[in-house]
């Protein structure tokens, strides 16, 4: 029988463990000398706080090309066409799901390798980074959760415009879609500030294609998978800068075709054009997960779950192809409209 996370709990837990008020800090991944840090390209810096992410738009052979968050990034700040860029990450140290496929350790999940900064020695270590013509121009929050404190974005965007660093930085922070801490904890104009600020855009992530897969792939309760549609439409309607990933890992490629027809439906109900800004995520056998994998035994193989996504990532293609113009799926994924009254 499989147990599931209890994810309300574990959240309102992970949330009281990882802010402090008073001071504005938040408990940042200490990466330097982490698991993690085999995976890196380029060693931790930022005091061992931070790291490099390059952000590639070819994945790989046979798999869509993700642009994001590169044409978001290169619109907000006037770059030229490119293929690659740079972003400084910075990581909250807890996440309220267990995903089998995540690169980031246990310990940097549950607070147990994370210590707490304030968002003015998080932004002194980015400044203090190299100089500025070398210094990547995006600042990617993730984890982990970001949303589990949801005032971290307020405080890094409003020490940004303090810096006045607004129009030279461009704010890039992920959602796993699980809980309504935006609207519950932050007031009004705090949310305003998230809809309007100048060089800012989301990426939400859809953890699979029905509520099997979503299971199978965050260990959460099978009925949160329809939360993520309540609260993708609740995050669109609030009118900022939108876009969406999908993970389609699977225990099973029965009945695949089916499931993924009925996921893009869903999403278009929230918008028609929804399925154009949603770029699916390839997982993929980092060292950190093939060594979390060696200690926990999936109920198939790994090889069967990544053959099951291939299947879902051809449904999904042949999904988008029926219901869109090639003219529709080649436009610039920034330039696809995405808005909805506020209800």
């Amino acid at each position: 029988m499989t147990l599931h996370l209890r994810t309300a709990e574990m959240s309102e837990r992970l949330r009281r463990r990882a802010v402090d008020f008073d001071g504005r800090r938040i408990l940042i991944g200490r990466l330097g000398g982490s698991e993690q840090e085999k995976d890196f390209t380029v060693a931790a810096n930022c005091g061992g706080y931070g790291r490099i992410r390059h952000f590639h738009r070819r994945v790989s052979d046979n798999w869509p090309l993700d642009p994001l968050p590169i044409e978001p990034a290169r619109r907000a700040l006037g770059l030229d066409p490119i293929d690659i860029i740079r972003a400084q990450v910075f990581q909250i140290a807890c996440c309220n799901w267990r995903c089998w496929y995540c690169f980031v350790p246990s310990t940097l999940l549950d607070g147990r390798g994370g210590e707490m900064l304030s968002v003015e020695e998080m932004l002194n270590l980015y400044l203090g980074e190299d100089d500025e013509t070398s210094r990547p121009s995006v600042i990617d929050l993730t984890g982990g959760h970001p949303e589990l404190v949801p005032e971290w974005l307020v405080w890094v965007m409003e020490e940004i415009r303090g810096r006045g660093l607004e129009e030279k930085v461009y704010l890039w922070s992920d959602d796993n879609l699980s809980c309504d801490y935006h609207w519950r904890f932050l007031t009004e104009a705090q949310q305003e500030l998230v809809a309007g600020f100048r060089g800012y855009g989301r990426v939400a992530c859809f953890k699979g294609f029905d509520s099997t897969s979503f299971a199978f792939n965050t260990r959460a309760e099978p009925s949160a998978f329809d939360l993520q549609f309540d609260l993708f439409r609740r995050l669109v309607a609030s009118g900022m800068d939108l876009y969406a990933y999908g993970t389609f890992t699977s225990p099973s490629r029965s009945g695949v075709e089916s499931a993924m027809a009925s996921f893009v439906d869903r999403l278009q109900g929230i918008h028609p054009n929804l399925p154009l800004r949603l770029v699916p995520l390839k997982i993929e056998l980092y060292q950190v997960v093939q060594e979390r994998l060696a200690r926990r035994s999936l109920a198939v193989e790994t090889g069967e779950v990544l053959a099951n996504q291939q299947a879902a990532i051809e449904a999904w293609g042949r999904e988008l192809e029926q219901r869109f113009s090639v003219d529709e799926r080649g436009k610039c994924i920034v330039d696809i409209p995405l808005a909805i009254p506020r209800s």
